[in-house]
């Protein structure tokens, strides 16, 4: 069995290969997905595994613990692998740091999302939140959209905020922390969300015309990022429709409340790339959520193996 660590995975992967790899991995057969989640608190367990005939099988197990940060020493907040195996013998054929996997996919399901949805050359892109997913968009998003000139950050704690400057200041783009999330929303072409809030942040009387909106951090049935205005004005896209419909709770509370109808969810991955589905114009607001799922960590996981054994 091959073990991937961190920085040697790391080092051999870019952001549009990434995209590329989730892209052509929804261009073949269907993955079968299952998920556990358990948890005690705030601290949680997430269990995901896929199936993808022709690709291969995976099981991610990761915990996410909050505040492994704020420990001395300072731990991730999320840590595990991804163990691979044979789709047609079983047999179990690497582990990769699970870290690693989920760096680029999360980033690069976002970048894909945006590539699908958003407008073809946005200036300004606006990070909710200052942690280490949001150090991966800093990179993923300009790395995709060269045109983007402008980094507005915000955090509830403004000097996480001004510490994310401090880490990405010093190149082309203007860099910036803001304390106003109304009028930062006003500024932005694309929104991109990656905190642990549970009740909305983003209000949807703040998007204009145009906006692309990226949703991450919610991934427990209790969390929310947007509020349902978010919903009704915009344009409502999922990356699967199998782990977010039941599963998060920025879907399935505005479900069970009524507020939005399974129909109002126009695609997910499967059908933009087919060309299924996509924006109806330039002045839609487009809502994309980023929901994970092991099937995009297969796909990762497939990319990472195929660069280590070109290099070996």
């Amino acid at each position: 069995m091959k073990i991937i660590g961190f920085e040697e995975g790391d080092r051999l992967l870019t952001w549009p290969d990434v995209a590329e790899a989730i892209r052509a991995g929804h261009q073949g057969e269907k993955a079968e997905i299952g998920d556990l989640l358990i948890g005690v608190g705030e601290k949680r367990m997430l269990n995901r595994a896929a199936w993808i005939p022709g690709l291969g099988i995976a099981m991610k197990s990761v915990t996410v613990f909050p505040d492994n940060p704020k420990q001395n020493p300072p731990r991730p907040s999320v840590q595990g692998g991804v163990l691979v195996f044979d789709a047609e013998t079983g047999v179990p054929t690497a582990l990769i740091d699970g870290g690693l996997v989920t760096k680029w996919k999360t980033a690069g399901d976002s970048i894909l999302g945006a590539t699908l949805l958003a407008n073809p050359e946005p200036k300004t892109l606006l990070i909710c939140g200052a942690g280490t997913v949001a150090d991966n968009l800093a990179d993923a998003y300009p790395a995709i959209f060269p045109s983007i000139d402008t980094i507005l950050v915000w955090n509830r704690t403004q000097e996480k905020a001004e510490d994310f400057v401090a880490r990405h200041g010093g190149g082309r783009r203007e860099i910036r922390s803001v304390a106003d999330l109304k009028s930062a929303v006003g500024e932005a072409d694309i929104v991109t969300t990656a905190t642990m809030a549970v009740e909305p942040i983003i209000k949807g009387d703040w998007l204009q015309a145009g906006t692309h909106l990226d949703l991450i951090g919610a991934y427990r049935p209790d969390m929310r990022e947007a509020d349902d205005a978010v919903l009704r004005r915009g344009e409502l896209f999922v990356d699967s429709r199998e782990t977010t419909i039941g599963h998060i709770g920025e879907i399935q509370i505005p479900l069970d409340q009524g507020t939005i109808n399974v129909a109002d969810i126009r695609g997910d991955f499967a059908d933009l790339v087919a060309g299924r589905a996509g924006r109806s114009g330039p002045d839609a607001i487009t809502v994309f959520k980023n929901g994970g799922g092991a099937h995009l960590d297969l796909m990762v996981a497939d990319l990472v193996l195929g660069k280590a054994a070109t290099e070996s």
